[in-house]
Order: C-alpha cells, then sequence, then structure tokens
C-alpha cells in the first residue's frame, strides 16, 4: 500500500509518500518562515491562504520523485489536529477532495501521533513499548506508547510548551524570528557556569512540566544584568546557554523519572525541539546510563512535515480505518481519544466507534470540492 501525506497543520506545508514495502519514497517541505518572520510568529490566516497556494504544487513534485502517477496511490492522510483550524481545513478539505477524485480511502492523522512515529521512519526503528517526549512548539508531553493507538498520557507542561518557551525567550532577547533555533545558535557561544536558571518543577511528585516562569527569570535577568554589564553581547549569549541547559536539564530529569517508573528502558525524542543538539546530547548521557536506548528522528523529520503523516496513515489505513466524506479539524485533540490498532493491522478494541467518534461531521465533500460551516 502506497500512502500520500499532507500536513498543514501551522506554518509549514509537508507532503510524503510512504511505501508498505520500501519505505518513504519521496518527501517535500515549504516553510512559510519568511512570510511571517516580519510579524514576529505565525499569522493564521497568511498561513491557511499560503497552504493553498502551495499544496497542490508540492503533490505534484512528490509524485514527479517519487516516479508515480496517482494510479499508484491507495490511500491519502491528512493532518486531522491539533493545529491551526484554517490551516487544518486547507489541507483536510485538499486530501478529503483528492482521495474521493481518486477513489482511494482517506484518514485523517492525529500531528503528534505522527511525530510519535517519525522514529520509524529511521533505521533501527523502535519496537514498542516505549516512552516518548513529544517537545514541539505547541505540545511537550510524556506518553507511554504501547502500540499504534495504545497511548497514556503520563505528563505535559501545564503552560508554555518548551519549544513555545524557546520562542518567547528568543524575543526578550531581540533574536529574530524563528526564534528557537535562533537562541540554540546564540548558547553555544554563551558560558554555562555565568548563570542558573530554576529546573522547574523537577523536585515535584508527577511528570508534569511548566517553562512559563523560565522566561520571566530570562526577562529579570536580563534587565538587572543589562544594566550593569560592559558586554551585552556576551551577557545575551550567556542567558540564552543558562535558559537552553535550564530546559534541557528539566527535560531530561523528567525522562529519567520516566524510565525509573518501570515503563520500559525504551525512549524515543520527536518533534522541534528533539533537534536540539545540547538535548540529544544530555539524553544520550542520561539514558546510557539507564541501560536503555533512545531514538530520534532525523533532524528534517524532527520539524512539521508530510512524511511522518503518509507513514502514520499507511498504519491506519492498512487497519481499514478510514475517514467518512464527513470530515471535521480539530485544533484539540487528546491522543488518548485515538482507535488502537493491534499488531495484525486489525483495529482494535475501540474499533469503528472510536475512530468514528475523533472525526465528526462538519461538512461534506462533493464533486464541487468543499462546504462547511
Amino acid at each position: 500500500m502506497r500512502v500520500l501525506g499532507i500536513e498543514t497543520s501551522c506554518d509549514e506545508t509537508g507532503v510524503g509518500v510512504f511505501d508498505g514495502e520500501q519505505g518513504l519514497l519521496a518527501h517535500a517541505v515549504y516553510s512559510q518562515v519568511e512570510i511571517h518572520a516580519k510579524y514576529g510568529g505565525v499569522v493564521p490566516e497568511l498561513a491557511s491562504r499560503d497552504h493553498v497556494r502551495k499544496t497542490l504544487p508540492l503533490v505534484r513534485q512528490v509524485l514527479d520523485e517519487a516516479g508515480l502517477t496517482k494510479d499508484a496511490i491507495d490511500g491519502v492522510a491528512f493532518t486531522a489536529g491539533p493545529g491551526l483550524v484554517g490551516a487544518l481545513l486547507v489541507g483536510a478539505a485538499f486530501g478529503r477532495s483528492l482521495a474521493w477524485a481518486w477513489g482511494v480511502p482517506a484518514i485523517g492523522v492525529h500531528h503528534m501521533e505522527g511525530h510519535l512515529l517519525a522514529p520509524m521512519l529511521e533505521e533501527p526503528a523502535p519496537a514498542f513499548p516505549f516512552i516518548a517526549l513529544l517537545v514541539s512548539g505547541g505540545h511537550t508531553q510524556l506518553v507511554a506508547a504501547e502500540a499504534i493507538g495504545r497511548y497514556r498520557l503520563l505528563g505535559e507542561s501545564l503552560d508554555d510548551a518548551a519549544g513555545e518557551a524557546f520562542d518567547k525567550t528568543a524575543k526578550i532577547l531581540a533574536l529574530p524570528y524563528p526564534g528557537g533555533p535562533a537562541l540554540a545558535r546564540l548558547a553555544e557561544q554563551g558560558d554555562p557556569r555565568r548563570y542558573r536558571f530554576p529546573r522547574p518543577m523537577t523536585g515535584r511528585p508527577g511528570l508534569d512540566f511548566s517553562f512559563s516562569g523560565l522566561k520571566t527569570f530570562a526577562l529579570n535577568t536580563l534587565q538587572r544584568e543589562m544594566a550593569r554589564t560592559d558586554d551585552p553581547a556576551r551577557t545575551r549569549a550567556d542567558i540564552a546557554r543558562a535558559f537552553e541547559d535550564a530546559v534541557v536539564d528539566t527535560l531530561v530529569i523528567k525522562c529519567r523519572q520516566a524510565l525509573r517508573r518501570g515503563l520500559g528502558k525504551r525512549l524515543v525524542l520527536a518533534g522541534g525541539v528533539s533537534a536540539n543538539r545540547r538535548l540529544r546530547a544530555r539524553m544520550d548521557e542520561m539514558v546510557a546510563q539507564e541501560q536503555g536506548e533512545v531514538f530520534y528522528p532525523r533532524p528534517a523529520f524532527c520539524t512539521d512535515n508530510g512524511a511522518m503523516i503518509a507513514c502514520a496513515g499507511w498504519h491506519r489505513l492498512r487497519a481499514d480505518q478510514t475517514e467518512p466524506l464527513a470530515f471535521k479539524p480539530r485544533a484539540r485533540w487528546s491522543l488518548e481519544e485515538l482507535p488502537p490498532v493491534d499488531a495484525a493491522g486489525a483495529v482494535g478494541a475501540a474499533g469503528a466507534a472510536g475512530a468514528a467518534g475523533a472525526v465528526g461531521a462538519v461538512g461534506a465533500v462533493g464533486a464541487a470540492g468543499t462546504e462547511t460551516e
């Protein structure tokens, strides 16, 4: 089975083709960074409009690169949530309509399940069960993954996600958009011994996170130190390093606590922040100490992409889970609501009822296109 995957949850348009026997055949991502840079963040309406312009050309490009025609596609997967509703609607309407026109099944994919399964695109791929740390601009979650669709939330951020805290602190430091990578580059120049920031909630029971206070700590430190420093550039670099170290240490400590709860010794990292080099180095050290294994997707598959959506969609389409003509993109959507898929590729106990509950009827796709609320 070959599945075309379409990702439009935020500010990247991604398309990929995944084959159950050959793996990933081709993928392409278009980033909207230049569009949103002047505003210092994502503008939802501009994001939606650009997805409209870029999705079809990317589909054509990926099919050409894979050497395929539409007749070689057996199913279409699209991101159904969570994300920006307008952006999700573009990919959902396009993907569902494309599947209808081609006469193949379609499936709406959970964006974070796509990230969670992204390491499956690599060799060696992690085997279930494992613990997943999902760290992106909008989510920081620890998840116990027993099988595809069998997920249990162990902890999550109670306020800002780690990626969001990176971006906001980058703004405080007057760094360009996108802020997270810019802060990580500046931190490379910083002195790790000059400042020490708190490691929030690491001394409390439970596996939840909180990063909002770190950006306030960074702001207060910057205002205090800038009033008395004779080297502002060095001070900003040292603050960036202290902030990054605090976030990385917090994530590592929480993952260590999760591994010690008897949930197995396999750890998966995914999402945009998982590309951070310091986080990977510290996580490698910790997992080695715990005599475990850690798996990452390549950096290109850490950020939003169509390859992970095609892969996740393939697993569900081969289990005969499909999307009806009526579909509902969801801005918020818990991983725990997803129906399970058993090892043989059949829908698990939650079955079709679970799939139907995850996708409601807001619009109907017909020959003329899409009709929504």
